[in-house]
């Protein structure tokens, strides 16, 4: 293809060629104005002065077409695998490759992505596979999606598209989808307290009607309420953990589904406690009893209340009880009014001396199988006829004397089930540094694991379940002389600390536990337990995927399992045995599943801004394509049922051949004549 076009080169700068045109003109029109002989030909001369300044000369070029290019970009979200929609985006991709194939002057570049955790980028793909191609040669653009993007600009503008964007939508627009919102949830709530939530279940084929609703903590037992349809409904949940609590919330399917993914949803609510109640009854005073106040003032989320029986009603020493300066003991309040109100009651050195009748340690043993937690500290006293083993408390002690009383020094020793166990696993294998104990209480565990023991093997820290509460025992009074130091010391602090925390339902420091981490695209699930082996680990993928891997032992009842994640984004669901977990791959809440219907909406502003057209291709296995035609830059991009593709006409020069219109010599010689001719017009 040839073609030839005049060009300017000018000599000197335009603005200078500018003025030199102005005064040409002004000059020529004073001359005409005043009737002066030669005007004619001095105006000729200077417009030939132009002339050369402009330098015109006479381009013949041989051109090489350039193909246009349609770009295609293509979802591959999570999304586009629902029902045949990836199936139909690839027969479409198909049918724009056939007609790319018949037409000489156009090629396609498909490029794909927009799966990412924060919902569908297809606007940065389109970005990516814009970069490689020249804004020349752009013929169109057609996006093959669901049409739930979520990185659309508010500026269409800012994309410089000067091609139409043509929104392919995928899917079956007829299809309707029920779904769960969760309009507003709290990020943390005191544990043991109850936290409210306000869902919404949205549903176009039931528009009326209701739905139930099932909530999970971390895998527990079902909480039920029904919701109606299309209306807010508050759910309320306790929470019970310190920390993060991911609390699932499920509506049951409806008549009709695009997927069930979007009728689940999980929240994480961080659990914080109130302030700590602890009461401490000191039987009498002695040592160690410091040693523990010390330990409990140092945490400052604890609220103590500590009691010393200085003067038991036995002491036979004669003083009325007028002539008394201590305080009394508010027996009735403490363990009949108020005994619930505390997270802890430890009895350090307590025997029973007429204080606390029986029917209160009745209602001690009460509030433990109800949830309470209960440590008994002993000492000589509990292998005699006083013990409070011999009490109604008994029904909830792990351990029971065996009346004898063991004295000379020893090292405690951490138990077979205590190196498993959460509370005194990190402290094994540091034994040899502790300092020596001297006395000790012989006993017999009833239930519960043994975590502390004597080099004989008699138990010396017993830690046990009853009914829904928690008690420990310490058969020792000796533990004071790791806190001053003694021969060393010992960890008095940690491990007591770790003991009470234990008693007070802390999550990490169950013997029975799972756990799991994500990182780089790896799980991996941890599991705690007091057996020798652990169950397969169970998973139950975002998608719905079930998968069963065995875990292997990292350590004393420690078993770890790992699995990749791939593309999976969501909640994972673990379980191993009767220990469940749940975590999240990406978001909660992925904005990918939020909305899974076919729209226009969304892409629609770019296709407005482009003068491109939207169409849907159906749900059906032969998408139905628009016709596509090819068009003038200037003219309509898309009708009803069809789809513009413009030409721009590109090319590049193969040849070419410069023929200057105004030569030097010739224009010098001219100029020359006509100045004269000018001069001999003024002589006559």
């Amino acid at each position: 293809m040839s073609a030839s076009s005049l060009v300017l080169a000018p000599l000197v700068s335009q603005w200078i060629l500018a003025a030199l045109c102005i005064a040409l003109l002004a000059a020529s029109a004073f001359a005409a104005w005043r009737g002066l002989k030669g005007w004619i030909w001095r105006v000729l001369a200077g417009l030939a002065v132009l002339a050369a300044l402009a330098n015109p000369a006479l381009v013949r070029e041989i051109r090489d077409p350039l193909s246009d290019i349609l770009l295609v970009v293509r979802d591959n979200s999570a999304s586009m695998e629902i029902g045949n929609r990836a199936a139909n985006a690839a027969n479409a991709s198909a049918a724009l490759q056939r007609f790319a194939g018949a037409d000489n002057s156009l090629d396609i570049v498909e490029v794909e992505g927009g799966a990412t955790p924060d919902g569908t980028r297809l606007i940065d793909t389109l970005r990516s596979g814009l970069g490689d191609i020249p804004r020349n040669r752009l013929a169109g653009i057609v996006m093959l999606s669901e049409g739930q993007v979520h990185d659309v600009p508010s500026d269409p503008a800012s994309l410089g598209l000067d091609a139409p964007l043509h929104h392919f939508a995928i899917g079956d627009p007829r299809a309707t989808d029920r779904r769960l919102i969760v309009e507003e949830a709290p990020r943390f709530g005191i544990v043991g307290e109850p936290v409210r939530f306000r869902l919404r279940v949205e549903d176009e084929g039931a528009p009326a009607g209701t739905a139930m609703l099932t909530l999970r903590l971390d895998g527990g037992d079902p909480i039920r309420a029904r919701a109606t349809i299309g209306e807010t409904v508050n759910v309320e949940a306790i929470v019970q953990n310190r920390g993060a609590n991911v609390i699932e919330i499920e509506v049951e399917p409806g008549p009709n589904e695009l997927s069930l993914i979007n009728n689940r949803a999980a929240v994480s609510v961080t659990g914080v406690r109130d302030r700590l109640r602890v009461l401490l009854v000191t039987g009498e005073p002695h040592n160690g009893a410091r040693a523990w106040r010390n330990l409990l003032k140092s945490d400052p989320s604890v609220d103590l209340v500590h009691f010393t029986i200085l003067r038991p009603l036995d002491r036979g020493d004669g003083a009325r009880p007028d002539e008394l300066a201590l305080i009394a003991f508010p027996v009735f309040e403490l363990f009949e009014l108020r005994l619930h109100e505390f997270d802890l009651v430890i009895f350090d050195r307590y025997r029973r001396r007429g204080i606390l009748p029986a029917n209160y340690f009745q209602n001690i043993a009460r509030y433990v199988d109800q949830g309470g937690a209960l440590l008994i500290t002993a000492g000589p006293d509990y292998a005699g006829p006083d013990s409070i083993a011999r009490s109604l408390l008994a029904s909830v002690l792990p351990a029971r004397p065996t009346g004898a009383v063991r004295e000379g020094a020893f090292r405690p020793r951490i138990s077979t089930a205590g190196e498993r166990h959460p509370v005194t696993a990190p402290l094994a294998g540091q034994e040899g540094e502790w300092g020596h104990w001297y006395r000790y209480v012989g006993g017999q565990a009833l239930a519960g694991e043994t975590v502390l023991d004597t080099p004989s093997g008699d138990p010396l820290l017993v830690l046990s379940r009853q009914g829904e509460g928690r008690a420990a025992i310490l058969l020792s009074d000796q533990s004071w002389l790791w806190a001053r130091g003694h021969d060393g010391g010992g960890p008095h602090d940690e491990l007591f600390r770790r003991v009470a925390h234990w008693l007070m339902n802390e999550p990490e420091l169950d013997e029975e536990r799972l756990t799991a981490t994500l990182s780089d695209g790896m799980l991996t699930a941890i599991r705690t337990t007091l057996d020798d082996e652990a169950a397969d680990l169970d998973i139950t993928w975002p998608s719905g995927r079930e998968e069963s891997i065995a875990m292997s032992e990292a350590g004393p009842g420690r078993f770890t399992a790992s699995a990749e994640t791939g593309n999976e984004a969501g909640l994972i669901r673990l379980r191993s045995g009767d220990a469940t977990t749940v975590i999240s791959a990406g978001p909660l809440n992925p904005r990918e599943y939020l909305d899974l219907r076919v729209t226009r909406e969304a892409l629609a502003p770019l296709v407005r801004a482009t003068r491109g057209g939207s169409f849907m291709l159906g749900g059906g296995e032969d998408p139905q394509m628009p016709s596509l035609r090819r068009t003038r830059p200037d003219g309509l991009q898309a009708g009803p049922g069809w789809a513009g593709l413009q030409r721009n006409g590109a090319y590049t020069v193969a040849e070419s051949q410069r023929t200057p219109l105004a030569p030097g010599l010739l224009l010098a010689a001219l100029i020359l004549a006509l100045l004269g001719a000018g001069w001999w017009r003024e002589g006559k």
